[in-house]
């Protein structure tokens, strides 16, 4: 895994964990060593993202820090359709047309690669 691969699902991390989160688990989550995560959280920081820390509490990533446009994995384009779906089948007009925007926006920007069976997923 890049560096920037690595940088990335640690923001996505921290953006899931609403209270504070200890290095260890960060670092067993993401397969590195805590050092690595002392020096990637820097590196954050130093990027403009506001995570806070303190030993024994642990790391907490404020709201407002933006990320660069993310892709999905395979497993997360089935849940995004899977939820979709869900959403087309119980709710009303506004949230099924909402839900069909972001399928569209979704579809818009994916690789040539992944667009194929995409088209065969959707709603």
């Amino acid at each position: 895994m890049s560096r920037s691969e690595r940088l990335l699902n640690l923001l996505q991390v921290l953006r899931r964990y609403r209270r504070p989160v200890s290095g260890k688990v960060l670092a067993n989550e993401l397969g590195i060593s805590i050092r690595t995560l002392y020096r990637d959280i820097a590196s954050l920081q130093a990027q403009g993202a506001v995570i806070e820390g303190e030993p024994r509490i642990g790391y907490v990533m404020k709201p407002g820090f933006m990320l660069p446009p993310l892709m999905f994995g395979s497993e997360e384009l089935d849940a995004l359709v899977l939820g979709m779906r869900w959403v087309a089948d119980r709710y009303d007009h506004t949230l099924v047309e909402g839900a069909m925007n972001v399928l569209a926006k979704v579809s818009a920007v994916l690789p040539a690669e992944l667009h194929a069976s995409w088209r065969n997923r959707r709603c």
